[in-house]
């Protein structure tokens, strides 16, 4: 489009009487020389020689194109006889085109005549719309795209991104680039034209060639190391043998990283510098043109751009660069290799702009404590504490008010937007701020090679203040009280961290070590022990724990839309706080602590992906650097060895078995126990859902109601949420012997109202299958099963059903029975706006007992009101902990058994089955779970006789009473005492495990820090289970006597 225009528009200008002037060989104002009068216009004579080739240590020489001259004499005479270009000068523009300018041969050879001489005709009114203008550039913008190949040519100034050009690269990133994969690809050829466009302009003319992959005659998958395996055929026709040999090497260096793997190599001859950079397919989006901007902004510009993609998904980019101003390229090339990783990790950088003025290391700092700020500005203020002096937050009806005032707040008061236009407006102040951050987390590498040179140059210019006096500028910059606010935040965000991988070479997502000192008490009463803060180019995450020795899962939050991603984002902390607190709550009892990860992806972006670069971040903050380039050491202001211990949760079920083997291959000596939920043949994991874990915690609760109140388990009636298909409602189903009245799941409600025929739930437990498989046939009668999907559906009472989904998601609210198990379901489903639905009109309970099986199923004000009239509840902190306890016994094994223990008494890889070591442990693991569910159970039981105390708050009460005990005990010195030690040891650690390895070698492989938490956490939990949570100084004197003897 852009090419007819000019075409029109040089017509009209051909046409008309004081243009024609100039070609006219008698009009006064002509001049023998065109390009003297014209200045931009004209053109001088083409140089004889051509252009010179590039040198061939990269690719070979551009394809020879046989035809070209007889071509170029086509294109003459079609440009001639189209009569845009005056007669004169029509040899001379067309002779430039080909020779002066410097494009390859691979444009010529892949174009027809009329499209060059469009070309051709276009470049010439470029010139003249320049000069009518009185402009100082050209702007010339051509364009082809196919399905198989597509070429995009413009004016080009060396080392400047015109952010109000074409950005074609970006296009190319998002259209092209970033969509590669193992079926459809495109690799990239781009040249800077050598010649200029004119003789007065020092512009060039960027060429960009794009083309399918045409991979190799059967091309090796993803585990294929051969490059000539899994190459494009254009790719091994062109490259020089040079080439193909560096590509090698850093192709399997990328196979086996997460990240991308850079180097440089100097060009003989032309003092270019050739930057190559390879990484996995689909692990960052727009960094190709991310990189374009970096190496402009230290005053380099490149020569020529090669994009190569390979069928086992390896990208690799290659560029060369020439200084144009600044530095010398020795000076700023390691430097341009370190930020390429922040390209990497944040190429969508709102900050990294020619507006901003922002190095690319400060712009990185920016967009971090941006969201930094977006998560932790105290949003509440003075206003909402004086509210909730007079609201009572253990009052449901206060407490809802409350919630909504809190929840508004927070929508409103600091907006993303809002926070970043502050951003924008202050560039000067980030810049002292990064400085800030800077000065104490900037390390250089002992190799001389490898110091960041710009970075500390920068450092030393720029002046250093302390937080104190970052503080005083900020106020005297600005009287605009949100400006301030925003602006201090950073300040805490610096005084936060502890540890950071912002300054690892490489990296796949930034990630900090926070002190969580800085959480304001009103909006979190517990301060975490721990906070992980996780970047990255696609997503952003918390992970946080509760104390030293922690283990919960990892959860992926998922959006449907924009809006739910909005949404998302603003809770995404606070709803992690929320999870790690009730994990904590749920693992009093067992040696680690609460704790969560939460991951939230952009909404094009893809989960797995975004887990392993959390994982990998998170372990550059966990492991000693000591690879110099690669990973080196941090600044770690924290000064101990961490471990953490992840879980399963939503949407990560599928990737412990990787982040495992990750965690080894970087070195981890704990990596066995660095994930739970393993597969249990080849990595030794004990899958809940196998073997009941949850399931058997739960069973402890519903059993203990029946034989505390006398009843028979065959005459209950009870409602279950969570199908057949899940974990824990498969195994309810195979556990319990009552009549199931109802099940509720994701695809329907089967309900009967003389309970669901057994045999057939047990069949569909067995086979993981949703009720939507109920057999109907096995109906009583009144018995229905109502689908999601259906619509208008007349049950057997007469009642019209319109919409099956409204009607399950309700459906928890319809039946009377004697028990309620949750097994599954959306947190809060139940909460104190639609608690009154559990009973009927005339006040009457649908349910007597509910064991909440599915985490945060009821609100706690939903639970009380519940227990107000009369339910006997047990909430999920109590019922739902078998699986933590199996998860800690797995940590505990993996920790306990070196490599070679593991793999023979832990796996089935000789596929001969597992050993009987296994087995007997997972025995053990179930024994556990029933003791500790039975043991709170009974303690819960008799602490509610009274009936003063709610069995929800009980359960909050006993787990904080717990946790606080076990706080104490590690704290003292009673570890200390080799004797109670080795006694509380000795009854903590399975028998299996200490017969089998010896507990004097088990207390040499455990971490001390494991150890001391282990102790606690048992005589804690025996202690308060025994004597109840209000137990006096001397029950606990008494209890001890029992460790005090040696055995």
């Amino acid at each position: 489009m852009r090419s007819e225009f000019f075409l029109s528009l040089f017509y009209m200008m051909t046409t008309n009487p004081l243009v024609s002037r100039l070609a006219s060989p008698t009009g006064r104002a002509y001049s023998p020389n065109p390009a003297q009068h014209l200045s931009i216009p004209g053109t001088p004579s083409p140089s004889s020689e051509g252009h010179v080739p590039y040198p061939s240590d990269g690719y070979k020489d551009n394809i020879s194109f046989a035809g070209k001259k007889a071509q170029a004499a086509q294109v003459e005479d079609l440009v001639q006889n189209q009569g845009f270009i005056p007669t004169q000068l029509v040899h001379n523009e067309v002779a430039w085109f080909y020779n002066n300018l410097g494009i390859g041969d691979t444009y010529f050879k892949m174009e027809s005549v009329e499209t060059i001489a469009q070309h051709v005709t276009s470049l010439w009114g470029a010139k003249v719309i320049a000069f009518a203008k009185h402009q100082d550039e050209l702007q010339l913008d051509l364009q082809k795209e196919s399905e198989t190949s597509s070429f995009f040519i413009h004016t080009s100034t060396p080392g400047i991104s015109d952010v109000e050009g074409p950005r074609y690269e970006r296009m190319m990133d998002q259209k092209y680039l970033d969509n590669s994969n193992a079926t459809i690809s495109w690799r990239l050829e781009s040249y800077r034209s050598l010649g200029n466009v004119s003789s007065s302009l020092a512009q060039n003319l960027r060429c960009y060639f794009l083309s399918r992959t045409e991979w190799v005659d059967n091309p090796g998958g993803a585990n294929e190391r051969d490059i000539k395996k899994v190459a494009d055929r254009n790719f091994l026709e062109k490259a020089s043998q040079k080439t193909i040999e560096i590509y090698q090497g850093i192709m399997e260096k990328a196979m086996d990283r997460t990240g991308p793997v850079t180097d440089f190599y100097e060009v003989e001859r032309t003092g270019e510098r050739r930057l190559v950079i390879a990484y996995k397919q689909g692990s960052t989006k727009w960094f190709f043109s991310g990189l374009s901007d970096l190496y402009h902004f230290y005053g380099a510009y490149s020569t020529r751009k090669y994009v190569e993609q390979f069928a086992n998904g390896i990208t690799i980019i290659s560029i060369y660069l020439m200084p144009l101003r600044g530095p010398p390229l020795e000076s700023t090339i390691h430097q341009i290799m370190r930020e390429a990783s922040l390209i990497y990790c944040l190429p969508r950088n709102p900050l990294f702009t020619p507006a901003t003025g922002l190095a690319v290391n400060e712009a990185a700092y920016g967009y971090v404590a941006w969201i930094f700020a977006q998560h932790f500005l105290n949003r509440l203020g003075s206003s909402y504490l004086a509210l909730k002096e007079w609201l009572r937050e253990d009052v449901p009806e206060q407490a809802q008010v409350l919630s909504a005032i809190r929840n508004r707040f927070r929508e409103e008061t600091y907006t993303r937007q809002s926070i970043l236009e502050v951003l924008h407006t202050y560039p000067d102040m980030i810049r002292l701020l990064y400085v800030n951050f800077a000065v104490t987390h900037h390390t250089a590498s002992a190799s001389p090679q490898l110091i960041p040179t710009l970075s500390y140059q920068r450092l030393k210019t720029v002046d250093y203040l302390t937080a104190e006096e970052l503080s005083t500028r900020i106020q005297r910059l600005t009287t605009n009280k949100h400006h301030i606010a925003v602006l201090q935040s950073f300040l805490v965000f610096n005084s936060a961290v502890l540890k950071t991988n912002f300054y690892t070479p490489t990296k796949v997502a930034l990630s900090f070590r926070l002190d969580c000192s800085f959480l304001p008490t009103e909006e979190y009463p517990i301060t975490p022990f721990g906070l992980f803060f996780v970047v990255g180019s696609d997503f952003r995450g918390f992970h946080l724990r509760f104390k030293d020795v922690a283990r919960g899962g990892i959860r992926i939050v998922r959006s449907r839309n924009t809006e739910t991603y909005s949404i998302n984002q603003r809770n995404l902390f606070d709803e992690n706080y929320s999870l790690a607190s009730t994990q904590a709550l749920k693992n009093k009892d067992i040696p680690e602590g609460g704790s969560k990860g939460t991951i939230l992806p952009d909404l094009d972006a893809t989960p797995r992906l975004c887990f392993e670069k959390y994982v990998d971040s998170i372990l550059d903050l966990l492991l000693k650097g000591n690879s110099p380039g690669i990973k080196e050491a941090i600044v770690d202001l924290y000064n101990k060895e961490e471990i953490l211990f992840f879980g399963p949760d939503e949407g990560t079920a599928d990737f412990m078995d990787w982040a495992a083997t990750h965690a080894r291959d970087r070195g981890a000596s704990w990596w066995k126990s660095f994930t739970t939920g393993k597969t249990a043949e080849t990595l030794g994991g004990v899958p809940h859902d196998l073997f009941g874990c949850t399931s058997l915690s739960i069973r402890q609760y519903t059993t203990g109601i029946y034989r505390e109140m006398g009843l028979k388990e065959e005459d209950i009636t009870k409602v279950q949420t969570g199908g057949p298909d899940g974990d824990l409602g498969s195994n309810e189903i195979l556990l319990s012997k009552d009549k199931t009245i109802a099940i509720i799941d994701g695809s329907g409600v089967a309900h009967d109202p003389n309970g669901l025929n057994r045999a057939e739930l047990e069949r569909l437990a067995k086979a993981r299958q949703m009720v939507q498989n109920f057999d109907k046939s096995k109906l009583g009668p009144g018995g229905y099963l109502v689908l999601v999907d259906d619509v208008d559906v007349t049950l057997p009472s007469g009642e019209l059903v319109p919409d099956g989904t409204v009607f399950r998601n309700l459906a928890h609210f319809r039946y009377k029975a004697d028990m309620f198990v949750p097994c599954g379901g959306r947190p809060e489903a139940v909460s104190i706006t639609n608690v009154n639905q559990l009973w009927d009109a005339e006040g009457q309970l649908k349910f007597k007992f509910i064991v909440e099986g599915a985490n945060l199923f009821i609100t706690q004000a939903a639970r009380l009101e519940l227990e107000k009239r009369g339910v006997i509840l047990f909430k999920d902190a109590s019922a739902n902990k078998g699986g933590v306890t199996s998860s800690s016994l797995e940590v505990l094994v993996g920790l306990a058994l070196n490599d070679e223990e593991y793999i023979e008494m832990m796996t089935a890889l000789d596929g001969a089955g597992f050993s009987e070591f296994y087995i007997g442990y997972v025995r053990a693991i179930q024994e556990t779970i029933t003791r500790n569910a039975a043991a709170e159970f009974d303690c819960i039981w008799k602490a509610s006789k009274n009936g003063q105390k709610p069995r929800a708050n009980l359960t909050d009460e006993i787990g904080r009473t717990l946790i606080d005990l076990q706080s104490a005990l590690e704290d003292s010195d009673l570890f200390d005492d080799e004797v109670v030690k080795k006694n509380v040891l000795k009854r903590a650690l399975p028998k299996l495990l200490i017969n089998e390895i010896g507990l004097d070698v088990l207390m040499k492989r455990l971490p001390l820090v494991y150890q001391r938490s282990l102790f606690s956490s048992y005589v804690a939990s025996r202690y308060i289970y025994e004597y109840g949570p209000s137990a006096s100084q001397i029950n606990f004197f008494h209890f001890l006597k029992k460790f005090s003897r040696e055995e």
